[in-house]
């Protein structure tokens, strides 16, 4: 069970994890592997009203470090509303334009969440996209929100957005791999080690030299 919810359960950097849609059964052991850190779950209804019932549960069974993702769209908005009004805390999610990240950050959202990649596939550019979003949240003073940027196909991407201040980012597992992965450290690291063996004998390390 718990290398299946693993699988399920993404992590976005030291203390951010997002919960794809599961059942509610599945949520404690969720939560077990997560920590106190914090937990984004994915509410579902095509309704205000229901976002709202589910946003509850959520909270009420995993927590008040869990982040309820609510779709951006004009029932989410107003779902969004009600929620900050009560306390709860939520994130604006399946972004592709910038209108929508700044309608989020207006209605409250901790976190605006562009998909960078899933934009480029429509043929926008999803870089550009989620400076304008950052940019906007800046120049309003929306200092409660930030951009949670996700859905990158590389490391470069991850990087320009980076640089450019975001406040978080989801990155897949292979794409974090990919920022270190340069045959000239692994050459750096294998000299390093060639070296010390030289001085001390191979297989020898700081803790027995």
């Amino acid at each position: 069970m718990t290398q299946t919810l693993q699988k399920s359960v993404k992590f976005t950097n030291t203390f951010r994890w997002t919960a794809y849609p599961l059942i509610p059964l599945f949520w404690p052991e969720i939560r077990s592997i997560v920590g106190d850190g914090e937990l984004f779950v994915q509410a579902v209804s095509p309704d205000a009203e229901g976002i709202l019932r589910e946003a509850h549960r959520i909270v009420k069974e995993t927590g008040e470090g869990t982040l309820v993702k609510i779709p951006c769209v004009p029932e989410g908005f107003k779902a969004m509303k009600a929620l900050k009004a009560e306390g709860i805390r939520f994130i604006g999610t399946a972004i592709y334009t910038p209108m929508q990240g700044i309608l989020a950050a207006k209605c409250g959202a901790e976190y605006v969440a562009p998909y960078v990649n899933r934009i480029d596939n429509m043929g926008f550019d999803g870089i550009k996209v989620s400076k304008e979003i950052h940019d906007a949240i800046t120049a309003n003073g929306l200092d409660h929100s930030g951009l949670l940027a996700a859905s990158f196909k590389n490391s470069q991407q991850v990087l320009d957005l980076v640089k450019y201040g975001v406040k978080a980012v989801t990155v897949a597992p292979d794409v974090i791999e990919g920022m270190v992965k340069n045959a000239a450290i692994d050459a750096a690291i294998a000299q390093f080690t060639s070296d010390f063996a030289g001085l001390v004998g191979e297989g020898r390390t700081m803790e027995d030299c």
